[in-house]
């Protein structure tokens, strides 16, 4: 299953959950609606033991249809559940990073010296760098000592991945490795969204049994007395009673039904994470020997923190024993999963050894620096032009393979420690941004420094830019192409510049847009620079910006046509060339492919390319899809990409929100 057909998938998984859940209210509404009139017939004196419904209620078949009452059930019914569940996604529109401080987790701060969380950052950093996305921002549950973690998130741009401390403490790198490729699976597959939806719909059915729990609470110390008017007030309490009553009942009802429904959810959807986990790290052992892990540590996978209850559907493993043996387990059973990753297995599971210090292990010993395959050989500067196949592009999108572990590991290995170190520093990330785009020109870097001193605020120094910009230099000497190096180095530091307030956030990024446009001309590097930056703190920002609404090509014909005139000229030798390139383009377009033509030079430039991208990233999934289809034929007319055209196609995926790997294996 590729990326777009998982994406495809994701969504008609929704819309049979939100089908499912439409049925669920559907039940509570009627039985409410039949509780009202059981009960109104009760108050009004008319029922007699020993009767069938309609003899009890006192009512006639026809006076059992009530519109007025059953509009007024409904209405009620609709306005708590959807309040309640619009409350709860209200509380995640935060993203990820409020989904995992909801339930007490740490931010693992990039300079921290616990050997075991760097190992952590370590891995998530080369599996992102791998798959093409932002660096998530990586928490830890420090008081949990089960074998568990989570991804959760609205966009790849807020995602984060939180582990417990037994994850840390307890699992190899492989197995580690394992565990968060389960974790990258989901956020691939667009699962976060979906888990949190199923958050807030349930909360919203819950609320009608929090309601009535605290009606009934409420009348706990009430007294009737034995007057006329204790009479009334008698029979007041009692209504209050049975509407409290009823609402209790219907509301953990449709609760448990609802808990069926997530969990049924969740347990389709962890044998294909954890398929894609041996797919993506190439070692069924890692996520294996997790598992078997799990099963012979007595805590096993539980996660014991209270608020984390609403969370079990998002966690890699059972984090909860169930009370309803497997109606409400929200992952298949261990050994189901481990003999789907090995057949052969023995059922024996992990017996727990004397515990390692990795606190006294050297940087190779407790596994932070990869050993890498010797058949992938030194990383060499790729030459001007490099092959490139547009369909191994495209079928790259959202996986991840060995040869891109191989591409991340290198590209991080060939980085000078100040510059990775920078990159995970929220205090110095935003210089080593600005560095990278200091000119080599001795003048107009002058001129640069000189806007950095005049709009960056404490938190990017000219003498912190300078210093950077001095390491950059020296690796330049050494690698003559820093394109495949400049972007890891923005995909590691988003962690950090995300944690910068409004304030210095937005100082940031008009500083960069003096940088950029400093000398009158805007590279394409540039350009890509500062899309993909805006672009994905934005979306860390505000999450919900990233729904695509506009489902029609000719409504964004004018767009498109922008995009692969752009990338038909970045790459072409002359006009012939560039011609070819757009009508290969155009082709997988079928739809508006007649009315498409190529753009002069001044009119696709990169200041209409801007405004082009931003109206695209509001277009439907399956438009993004065929549009990313047709940029990279346009590319590889030639069967070559050079760096511009791999720098414009980096900007064209970052605004679609579309994760493309390394395209060092395009070829």
């Amino acid at each position: 299953m590729d990326f777009f057909e998982a994406q495809a998938h994701a969504k008609r998984r929704t819309t049979r959950l939100v089908e499912l859940f439409v049925l669920a209210v559907l039940g509570l509404i009627l039985a409410g609606y039949f509780a009202a009139v059981f009960g109104k017939s009760q108050l009004e004196g008319r029922g007699r033991r020993g009767r069938s419904f309609v003899e009890a209620s006192g009512a006639t078949p026809a006076e059992l249809w009530q519109p007025g009452l059953l509009l007024a059930v409904t209405a009620s019914t609709l306005a708590v559940v959807g309040l309640a569940s619009l409350y709860k996604w209200g509380e995640f529109s935060g993203g990820g990073a409020a989904v995992a401080e909801s339930v007490g987790a740490r931010r693992i701060e990039p300079g921290s010296a616990d050997g075991q969380e760097r190992q952590l950052l370590n891995v998530v950093e080369e599996m992102s760098i791998a798959a093409g996305l932002p660096v998530p921002a990586v928490y830890v549950l420090d008081e949990e000592p089960g074998i568990n973690a989570f991804a959760a998130g609205l966009t790849t741009s807020d995602a984060v991945v939180c582990v417990t401390r037994g994850t840390l403490a307890k699992l190899t790198r492989d197995e580690l490795q394992g565990v968060i490729g389960h974790e990258f699976s989901h956020i691939l597959n667009g699962d976060m969204r979906l888990n949190l939806r199923l958050t807030a719909i349930i909360f919203g059915i819950l609320v009608l049994g929090l309601a009535g729990r605290g009606i009934l609470w409420s009348l706990r110390g009430s007294r009737v007395s034995s007057s006329r008017d204790g009479k009334n007030s008698g029979g007041v309490l009692v209504a209050i009673g049975a509407v409290g009553g009823a609402l209790l009942v219907l509301g953990y009802v449709g609760y448990f039904f609802g808990r069926l429904i997530q969990a049924a959810v969740s347990r389709q959807r962890e044998f294909l994470a954890d398929a894609s986990a041996v797919q993506f790290t190439r070692n069924p052992g890692g996520i294996a020997g997790a598992l078997k892990k799990i099963g012979g540590y007595a805590l096993g996978s539980d996660v014991l923190g209270g608020g984390t209850a609403q969370l079990n559907h998002f966690f890699f493993a059972q984090g909860f024993r169930s009370n309803f043996g497997g109606a409400w387990a929200t992952h298949p059973p261990l050994a189901e999963r481990i003999r789907a990753i090995d057949p052969r297995w023995d059922g024996e599971m992990f017996d727990p050894p004397e515990v390692v210090d990795v606190e006294r292990e050297n940087f190779l010993e407790a596994g932070f620096a990869p050993t890498l395959p010797s058949r992938f050989g030194p990383l060499k500067p790729p030459p001007r032009r490099v092959p490139f196949r547009p369909a191994a592009v495209i079928a790259s999108v959202g996986t991840l393979t060995e040869a891109h572990f191989a591409d991340a590991q290198k590209l991080l290995a060939a980085l000078p420690g100040p510059l990775r170190d920078a990159a995970r520093d929220p205090a110095r990330a935003p210089a080593l941004v600005c560095a990278l785009l200091l000119s080599d020109d001795p003048t107009q870097r002058e001129n640069q420094l000189a806007l950095v001193a005049q709009h960056a605020g404490a938190e990017t120094t000219v003498a912190l830019t300078a210093l950077l910009q001095s390491t950059i230099d020296n690796l330049k000497s050494k690698i003559q192409n820093l394109s495949d190096s400049r972007l890891p180095l923005l995909q590691l530091a988003l962690p950090a510049l995300r944690t910068l307030d409004a304030a210095a956030l937005d100082r940031f990024l008009a500083t960069l847009d003096e940088l950029v446009h400093a000398d009158g001309v805007v590279t394409p590097f540039e350009f890509a620079l500062q899309k993909m930056l805006a672009r994905q703190l934005r979306l860390a920002r505000t999450p919900d910006a990233a729904s695509g609404d506009i489902q029609s090509f000719a409504a964004l014909s004018g767009e498109i046509v922008v995009v692969l005139s752009a990338l038909a000229r970045a790459g072409a030798r002359d006009e012939s060339t560039a011609t070819a390139a757009f009508t290969a383009g155009t082709a997988q377009l079928k739809f508006i492919e007649s009315s498409l033509t190529l753009l002069a030079p001044t009119a696709c430039g990169l200041a209409r390319l801007d405004p082009a991208l931003d109206k695209l990233a509001t277009a439907s999934p399956v438009i993004k899809q065929r549009l990313l289809v047709a940029a990279a034929q346009t590319i590889g007319a030639d069967n070559t990409i050079t760096n511009t055209e791999g720098e414009l196609f980096r900007a064209l995926a970052a605004a679609l929100d579309l994760p493309v790997p390394p395209l060092g294996h395009a070829a």
